[in-house]
């Protein structure tokens, strides 16, 4: 299966999880739960997945290197300032949230397993494959950072 590492674009797997999360629940009515504060939560995930997404985007263009997920070999330097202290990954935690919010507002299982299922396909197949890349150009110094710093949250 390492033929599907860093091929599809993160964006990607998130448009398809996304379009999952939100038409499963037509089909799997059985699943259905009831979740409190369904729109609160929504709203919430919103709102913190801007916040997370934007200021990785920013800690990215303040140093210079690519943003380019599937060509993690073309990073000039490891960002471990701003939002990248809390999380190795906030622009995949950005798009995890707003996948959350839409199956958590569904209020439905099957929708909800669509976030377990993003989050095990990106380990897999984006962010280990970027960490072994990271780790050949940048050695020691992003070891070190891995340590202080989890992979999500």
């Amino acid at each position: 299966m390492r033929y599907l590492e860093l091929k599809i674009p993160p964006v990607a797997v998130f448009l398809i999880a996304l379009v999952m999360a939100n038409r499963l629940p037509l089909f799997f009515t059985f699943a259905n739960v009831s979740l409190p504060y369904r729109d609160v939560a929504f709203v919430f995930c919103f709102i913190l997945s801007g916040i997370v997404g934007l200021s990785a985007v920013i800690q990215f263009r303040l140093a210079k290197t690519t943003v380019n997920p599937t060509k993690p070999d073309q990073a000039s330097t490891i960002v471990d300032s701003g939002i990248f202290t809390l999380s190795r990954n906030p622009m995949y935690l950005a798009l995890l949230l707003l996948i959350l919010g839409v199956a958590y507002w569904h209020q439905n299982g099957v929708s909800l397993l669509v976030v377990v299922g993003f989050v095990l396909y990106m380990n897999r197949f984006q962010i280990q494959p970027e960490e072994r890349v990271l780790e050949r150009l940048f050695g020691r110094d992003y070891i070190d950072y891995k340590s202080r710093v989890r992979r999500w949250i």
